[in-house]
């Protein structure tokens, strides 16, 4: 598949003004670009895109840390790990900008190829309680959406009995499209996980283990996950980056990468497909 034809989106187009925390329907494309490639890229989309307005710094950067939950029988893992074609995530994320960033309830639906993400924004001193709550509960949601996706959320959670089970963190650095209706570029590092049984999102206690490593990349160098977030056909800018940089596309899902590695140090085997061949 060549880089224009890579880059056809098959979501239906949104006014500009779309709010990503409410509900959005957009494409993704990953791409593990070698360190030594930033410089060049940041130059290269500086005249198409703005800093994103939540980092405060040169480069744009903050921190995300995600909570995965999942079944007692790991069935997200799973449905990833056998592609299935439409499938979905429940997690908790917060983005750490100041010390009262709120969390976020999120439900990351692929239909198809298309990403359907939905969230509800949780203050952070109510969050602690919010999966447990009674519905009818205030939660200090901003807007009808958002009552529903946390209603959506508690339904999926319940359903499927999730329960933490990964906790992942890292660096983002994010840009959006200057002129475009929607696009985003982001790259993330200092990929980290740790498994966990635990809801806390502020106190972190055990050990943190690297998911950006050659191995973890199966590449022979470490190094950054770059993605690219849009709808419909991609801005031009965003084609001619990948063909200018000569960027393939790769399948990086950090919950499943972590889950990998995590069952490799516990003695699993995968094929050549990365199927865990102790599966039954």
């Amino acid at each position: 598949m060549g880089a224009h034809e890579s880059h056809r989106f098959l979501v239906q187009k949104r006014d500009r003004g779309a709010r990503e925390d409410i509900g959005l329907e957009r494409y993704e494309l990953k791409y593990i670009v070698h360190p030594s490639q930033l410089a060049d890229i940041r130059d290269f989309i500086r005249p198409f895109v703005v800093s994103d307005p939540n980092a405060s710094i040169d480069p744009p950067e903050y921190e995300v840390i995600t909570l995965q939950l999942d079944s007692p029988g790991l069935a997200l893992y799973k449905a990833k790990e056998h592609d299935a074609l439409n499938r979905f995530k429940l997690r908790i994320r917060t983005y750490v900008t100041n010390e009262t960033s709120p969390v976020f309830l999120e439900i990351k639906r692929k239909i198809r190829g298309i990403i359907v993400k939905s969230r509800a924004r949780i203050p952070l001193d109510a969050w602690s309680r919010a999966v447990e709550t009674r519905p009818r509960d205030p939660l200090g949601l901003r807007l009808t959406d958002e009552g529903t996706n946390y209603l959506q959320f508690l339904r999926l959670t319940q359903e499927i009995g999730a329960r933490p089970v990964m906790r992942i963190r890292y660096l983002r650095e994010s840009y959006l499209g200057r002129n475009d209706q929607y696009a985003r570029l982001t790259i993330d590092r200092r990929l980290q996980y740790q498994p966990t049984r635990s809801w806390d999102m502020e106190d972190f206690d055990g050990r943190w283990w690297s998911m950006d490593t050659a191995f973890a990349q199966r590449r022979p160098w470490s190094g950054v996950i770059l993605e690219l977030k849009t709808f419909q056909d991609a801005p031009l800018w965003m084609v001619d980056l990948t063909e200018r940089f000569d960027l393939e596309r790769v399948g990086f899902c950090k919950y499943f990468t972590a889950m990998r590695l995590e069952s490799l140090y516990g003695g699993a085997m995968y094929s050549d497909a990365s199927e865990n061949c102790i599966y039954g």
